[in-house]
């Protein structure tokens, strides 16, 4: 059962999308991604983008019937409820991609600035083609020139916390995902 409202330091977040659409949205994006690469020649690589794209990328792996290698990189822009505009490349990635398939794994697309700082580096480092994998996109926001290949769910522009994705590093262990409410009391 989802809990309705959740305090994280001093925010209060109230419930915005129950687990059970988010495993509908992953059984989705899962099936999309293994008609497209059922019959890939080589496996492709996953890039799961830490740490919020941590429990996306496990549910979607669970759901995938085809080879693939599994690497991951640790990008930062956020501050609080608010994104920098700055991203930082806080651990670099854990293997190679040159001549391979990327696929970025990522939990949420907002601006866009860290995926097209992510597709800049896959690229610099010899990536042979690079897909975009998002759980959320706030299409609203979102205004650059790199395509969405794959996508969960589209929401609004408002800050979330759940299902990997954090206030100052609380909340990603929720399964459900939850909207800032400034209006629920926090003591």
């Amino acid at each position: 059962m989802s809990t309705k409202h959740i305090v994280l330091h001093d925010k209060a977040f109230r419930l915005m999308i129950e687990n059970s659409r988010l495993e509908e949205a992953i059984d989705s994006v899962a099936a999309q991604l293994n008609r497209d690469f059922a019959d890939a020649p080589t496996p492709p690589v996953l890039l799961c983008v830490l740490t919020g794209s941590i429990m996306f990328t496990s549910e979607l792996m669970k759901r995938l019937d085809f080879n693939l290698e599994v690497l991951s990189m640790k990008l930062s822009s956020y501050q609080g409820t608010s994104s920098t505009g700055e991203i930082k490349e806080v651990m670099g990635l854990t293997g190679s991609v040159e001549g391979k398939t990327v696929i970025i794994i990522e939990d949420i697309v907002d601006t866009g600035n860290t995926i097209v700082e992510l597709v800049d580096i896959l690229k610099e480092r010899g990536a042979a083609d690079v897909k975009v994998c998002t759980m959320l996109l706030k299409p609203e926001v979102y205004h650059k020139s790199i395509k969405m290949d794959y996508v969960g769910m589209e929401i609004p522009p408002a800050f979330i916390v759940g299902f990997g994705l954090d206030y100052n590093e609380l909340g990603r262990n929720y399964p459900d995902i939850y909207v800032l409410d400034p209006d629920y009391p926090v003591k």
